[in-house]
């Protein structure tokens, strides 16, 4: 199989955006229940603003232009193309870093944190702490190729990951993710470990012992548990979905801009630091960015077929033994799971626990300045 590295460019045709607008003009939002709000998913009011700003003012040309300030590529791994961001530091000493996304975000979460990473300063850093960055959009997301046998699962994502930094050239480099990003960062570590310098994690997946052990938890660890205990019981039915029949589900997200964009929109603000209003974190431009990539690149069942391959590959893909690559953990209070360190600890050797100020799942673009100083405090003394 061919190694080639291409250089890749954004840009949608125009006829994608004029059937978008088109399909918005249509758009069926059903009426809510009197005074539900985002009680039984996307408020609809709400949902009927953004779909009108999306049709009406949103700019995607502009949004290209801020996707496309960074250099990027396609190259074939594993039977996909798989798209990449990668940005080279001016610093001679800089450390190669891979940043990888999850569900439902893509690579532009990171467009905020890309600058002061590689070029720490210019936005008030120090030169010792700059990275080459390469942040890939998962196989069946955004601009990567959609996987076309069933078995990518997040250990050989995280495969492909290993081959691109060997290919990039890269013999030591760290690893940073969330989300699904925080479950194939792991795996990084585990396939190459004699390349990985350590990896940091901004949602830290961990699973208790069976039954659960409750020894060395502290007790202002117990909210945190509760708040996951909720979200089991209230917010995890997407998984459910995802998990098992993504085909289906995937039919409406590919044909209704308007229900793509309820789908992805409720998790934004369910997950976020928001206290239920979404814009106080994310502004229209940056959520309709992300909604647009899954919209015009048609990977939303692509990208929700992961779930199934992650229940299928057991314990939802999550790492099975102890990983004793260094691990620094950033935990944001609003995060969907905020774990145990003593959990945690029997998972990964934790050499940095950060407890932050305020933030949620999607760290890059609600805590860009938290999230990147953690960064750079974990690997210092790594370098």
């Amino acid at each position: 199989m061919s190694q080639e590295i291409v250089p890749f460019r954004i840009h949608v045709p125009e006829d994608v955006l004029t059937d978008l607008r088109a399909r918005l003009a249509r758009a069926r939002i059903p009426e809510g229940m009197p005074d539900a709000g985002w009680s039984q998913g996307t408020d609809p009011a709400y949902l009927r603003e953004l779909c009108a700003y999306w049709r009406d003012h949103f700019d995607w040309r502009a949004a290209e232009a801020r996707l496309n300030q960074f250099d990027q590529f396609r190259t074939p791994i594993d039977g996909v193309d798989l798209h990449f961001i990668h940005v080279r530091s001016r610093e001679p000493g800089a450390l190669p870093l891979l940043l990888s996304h999850g569900w439902p975000g893509s690579v532009m979460e990171f467009y905020k944190i890309i600058g002061p990473l590689t070029d720490p300063v210019a936005h008030g850093g120090s030169a010792k702490d700059a990275f080459h960055v390469v942040c890939p959009s998962l196989p069946g997301y955004g601009f990567s190729g959609i996987p076309r046998a069933p078995g990518l699962t997040p250990r050989r994502m995280g495969g492909a990951f290993t081959q691109l930094m060997a290919r990039l050239g890269y013999t030591r480099y760290g690893a940073q993710g969330g989300d699904w990003g925080a479950i194939i960062t792991p795996h990084i570590a585990d396939l190459d470990p004699e390349h990985v310098a350590g990896i940091h994690l901004n949602m830290v997946a961990v699973l208790p012992s069976q039954p659960p052990s409750m020894d060395g938890v502290l007790p202002e660890e117990l909210q945190g548990l509760q708040a996951f205990q909720r979200f089991r019981e209230e917010e995890s039915a997407y998984q459910a979905i995802q998990g098992t029949k993504p085909q289906s589900l995937g039919v409406a997200l590919n044909d209704s801009p308007a229900g793509l964009a309820a789908w992805i929109v409720e998790k934004f603000r369910t997950w976020s630091d928001c206290d239920g209003h979404v814009e106080r974190r994310f502004t229209k431009d940056e959520l309709l960015t992300n909604i647009t990539i899954y919209w015009v690149t048609q990977t939303a069942t692509s990208a929700a077929r992961l779930y199934l391959e992650g229940l299928r590959s057991g314990s939802f893909g999550i790492l099975d033994r102890r990983l004793e690559t260094p691990t620094g953990c950033a935990l944001f209070p609003k995060e969907i799971l905020v774990p145990p360190r003593v959990w945690a600890e029997r998972a990964f050797r934790v050499t940095r626990w950060t407890k932050m100020p305020r933030g949620g799942h999607f760290a890059a673009l609600e805590e860009p300045e938290l999230l990147t100083e953690d960064i750079r405090a974990f690997f210092r003394p790594l370098r």
